[in-house]
């Protein structure tokens, strides 16, 4: 295993590498994270690692997504052991930049992504957010220039908005979604789970286990908008303040009321006392 890992800080040590990449002959994938990197992290740089010759990971926690409320300053930064626990794997290069890097002075473009970005689910919630990822996604994807991208299946809507804007914009890059990485009880893998109390823990988990028992139900031809109202209720029960659990295409997003106008997939979100946590299941 390699004990030292290259890392990028500015955008012309960057397309030096990259260049030197390419004049290789090498094709390039690039992991978008925001850093506090964590075993469904490091899932996708080795899902990355089976898709392309050399592995890119960034590291930026992006601003651009966070409203003013939430919870931008307290988000885990722990670079050091990022690129540590990354120069364990097959990664070639850690891109790095700073705020001032991204977001120069006078920096005044932003992505206004519609379709998947505006169906009701996390732009309900949180109606600045996708404009974020797409204006950081786009720059990521332009800096690096990879040939392929991957994005956990977790932050689903995330990944359908990003695959759209790589097929409006004509980007030339892959999108690959990568499947959610989970505890052995079923809670999906997320570096805002170590804000959860012992007792929030331990409640946890019954996202997902709502969330199945719902596909398993929708799948044996029960009305879906009961089966939600049941999940709803039981989350409520267990102590979650609900955002969302909904029933939609898995492509488009939109609202889906009968199994066969699938694929289907369920998605929730919901707060266990501070704690925001998203889930999704297919159906």
């Amino acid at each position: 295993m390699p004990s030292t890992i290259s890392v990028a800080r500015s955008i012309p040590a960057l397309r030096r590498v990259i260049a030197g990449f390419r004049s290789a002959g090498g094709t390039v994938a690039l992991v978008p994270t925001m850093g506090a990197l964590h075993a469904g992290h490091l899932a996708l740089v080795r899902r990355a690692g089976r898709q392309a010759d050399r592995v890119v990971v960034s590291i930026f926690v992006n601003p651009a997504q966070f409203a003013p409320h939430e919870d931008l300053a307290s988000y885990p930064r722990r670079i050091r052991q990022d690129i540590a626990a990354l120069a364990q794997d097959r990664v070639d290069l850690v891109w790095a930049p700073s705020v001032n890097i991204m977001y120069p002075e006078g920096f005044a473009t932003r992505i206004a992504p519609q379709g998947a970005a505006s169906v009701g689910l996390e732009d309900a919630f949180r109606p600045h957010f996708f404009s974020g990822v797409a204006t950081v996604v786009t720059k990521l994807l332009t800096q690096c220039t990879p040939d392929v991208a991957v994005f956990g299946e977790k932050d689903y809507q995330q990944l359908r908005v990003v695959t759209q804007l790589a097929r409006d914009l004509n980007i030339p890059v892959k999108i690959i979604g990568a499947p959610i990485v989970r505890e052995k009880d079923g809670l999906a893998l997320s570096s805002r789970n170590v804000f959860l109390s012992p007792k929030e823990r331990s409640i946890a988990p019954m996202l997902h286990r709502v969330l199945k028992d719902c596909a398993g139900k929708i799948r044996k031809g029960r009305p879906i908008q009961g089966i939600l109202a049941e999940g709803r209720d039981a989350l409520k029960r267990a102590g979650f303040a609900l955002d969302y659990l909904e029933a939609r295409h898995a492509e488009t997003l939109q609202p889906v009321a009968l199994r066969r106008k699938g694929p289907i997939r369920l998605l929730v979100a919901a707060k266990i006392g501070k704690t925001r946590l998203i889930d999704n299941v297919a159906v």
